[in-house]
């Protein structure tokens, strides 16, 4: 019997600012750091369109330029003058600009007493390990309906429908990755970290959390995708192992994977936006980078791209406006950074978002114990994964069951020994999971709306928790055979 590694990363990580949606099961959270690489970057959103002398107004002002996001009126600069922001107040044609803030989430660790029972005597194909593709597929029927492509004959893979990642990149070798990969971007500028050259076409996975992802919506190998012939396209928007991201670059992956005519759109990342934010003492009525954001998902939408993002792994009711700014205020002290008023979600609670929870193997009336949640929030959950019941009620590292967590891909490049397939948890998970859906509705049925594949997902879901809409699970456990047999009908 051949042996395959499968590995089970564990992050201990609080999620706070820029974060994946990966799994948090320490007890005692470690706070983030920032890490500017001795670059202080501004996000500048204009009232409109660029201006021509968009370059003249930054130069003028201290600064120099460099990104430029002209779909939504925004760019990225770089500046060491003190007075850059105070300069830019002078411009009647920008509506808002502040500063961006790195975040870096610690290192991934694995749970005390877990890593022994991380290596799986099994034969090549893992499916039987996969609970959460054979739950959405209902035990793989929904591939006899669709599965996002054909196979020419050429042997060759024709994909009816294409999901674009953003996210950590992907690990363009894997096995099971290799015939659904069709490229991508990387959109980190140079010189965020010692590796990172700008070369456009470097898409390489320096974490493990983007080629999980991918493996959730279109794996066909020895794990299953939702979609396993769906195309993807992948665009790396955050740097280094840790990870880190910003703002702007996640706003140029919504507008890069929209102008490569993507179909959907997954976003296992968040951020918080509040109705006043402070910085260093200044107070935002909404931050540029905000509103790029909502600028970025409404060009998409308008550009008929489904937008799927994660709900957040804090354990927050995101109905209780006082306990996520509380959470946050609590988070963000230390950055110089405060929050009064209503707090969202970002992009998860954006209009024409569909916003994922995270459910578990074991219950149909319990979220997995990280999962945000709120009645006004969440669209619909998927599986997310946790470490089973004991330890959601313990939360002793004795007690965990990896058998609870989220099989996919994992680059062999990142552990030793080479262990192509991983366990993880998280919204991250989830979110893939409603995106994998998306994928295979459009690309049987392409002319469908954002709108119209979205109320399809609801409509469809599988009525967990209170009957109805409900605060953990929105509409229900999104299902790709019930979403495909409607649209069949």
């Amino acid at each position: 019997m051949n042996k395959v590694f499968v590995k089970t990363l564990i992050s201990v990580t609080l999620a706070t600012g820029f974060v994946t949606g990966g799994a948090i099961f320490s007890l005692a959270a470690e706070k983030q750091v920032t890490e500017k690489q001795g670059k202080n970057l501004y996000v500048i959103a204009f009232e409109s369109e660029l201006p021509k002398e968009y370059e003249e107004i930054i130069e003028k002002a201290g600064g120099q330029v460099v990104k430029v996001l002209p779909e939504v009126g925004g760019i990225q600069a770089q500046s060491d003058e003190p007075a850059f922001l105070s300069n830019l107040k002078k411009v009647q044609s920008i509506e808002v600009a502040n500063e961006e803030v790195p975040l870096a989430l610690n290192q991934p660790a694995t749970i005390p007493n877990l890593s022994q029972k991380a290596f799986i005597n099994e034969q090549g194909n893992l499916w039987d390990l996969q609970w959460d593709i054979q739950r959405v597929t209902n035990n793989e029927k929904s591939y006899e309906i669709e599965t996002g492509g054909y196979e020419n004959d050429k042997g060759e893979i024709v994909h009816k429908a294409v999901v674009g990642v953003i996210d950590t990149g992907i690990d363009p070798s894997h096995p099971d990755l290799q015939k659904n990969l069709l490229g991508g971007q990387n959109l980190v500028p140079p010189g965020m970290d010692a590796t990172e050259t700008g070369d456009p076409n470097d898409i390489v996975d320096r974490n493990g959390h983007g080629t999980h992802v991918s493996g959730i919506i279109a794996a066909n190998g020895n794990v299953k995708g939702v979609g396993p012939d769906l195309g993807i396209r992948t665009y790396r928007v955050f740097y280094s192992e840790l990870p880190q991201t910003l703002p702007s670059f996640i706003i140029d992956g919504i507008i890069s994977a929209t102008n490569d005519n993507v179909d959907v759109i997954n976003m296992s990342l968040r951020l918080y936006n509040s109705s006043k934010t402070i910085i260093q003492g200044e107070t935002y009525k909404t931050t540029a980078d905000t509103l790029l954001w909502k600028r970025a998902i409404q060009y998409a939408l308008k550009n008929d791209v489904i937008v799927v993002a994660a709900s957040g792994n804090e354990s927050l009711n995101l109905d209780d406006k006082k306990q996520v700014s509380d959470f946050l205020n609590v988070t963000y002290e230390p950055f110089g950074i405060s929050f009064k008023g209503p707090t969202t979600v970002v992009p998860a609670q954006m209009p024409g978002v569909i916003n994922v929870s995270a459910s578990n193997k074991w219950s149909k009336q319990e979220l997995a114990f990280f999962s945000n949640y709120g009645h006004s929030a969440i669209d619909v959950a998927a599986p997310g994964g946790d470490l089973g019941a004991k330890y959601a009620e313990t939360f002793d590292p004795a007690t965990a069951d990896i058998t609870n967590l989220i099989l996919s891909t994992w680059p062999t490049y990142l552990s030793m020994p080479a262990m192509p397939y991983a366990y993880e948890a998280g919204t991250s998970m989830a979110a893939p999971q409603v995106a994998g859906i998306a994928g295979v509705i459009k690309a049987a049925n392409p002319d469908f709306t954002p709108s119209q594949v979205s109320a399809i997902i609801k409509q469809t879901a599988i009525d967990y928790g209170k009957p109805g809409q409900d605060a953990l699970y929105g509409s229900g456990e999104a299902n790709a055979y019930r979403a495909l047999m409607d649209v069949k009908k």
